[in-house]
């Protein structure tokens, strides 16, 4: 594991320091465990992102419309067998 030695503004080392306390854990696990979060977050986001620039992208509707028609006409076979 990899030191790490950052400033922070008093005000969020003092709500640092009382969620540490009333949690129980050391700082570092508390800033690890937001900044974990943050991160999933942050990759969330970039992912919801690309769905919405594919949703205007015509050759990417094209494509997912070719698949759902395949997938119909899968089911309706399915069906009938």
């Amino acid at each position: 594991m990899a030191t790490f030695t950052s400033s922070l503004p008093d005000d969020i080392l003092k709500q640092l320091a009382a969620v540490a306390s009333r949690l129980n854990l050391p700082k570092n696990r508390v800033i690890e465990k937001a900044l974990r979060v943050y991160l999933e977050q942050l990759d969330k986001a970039a992912f919801a992102k690309s769905y919405t620039q594919m949703s205007q992208d015509e050759d990417m509707l094209q494509l997912a419309e070719e698949g759902m028609a395949e997938y119909y006409k899968e089911i309706i076979d399915q069906d009938e067998n």
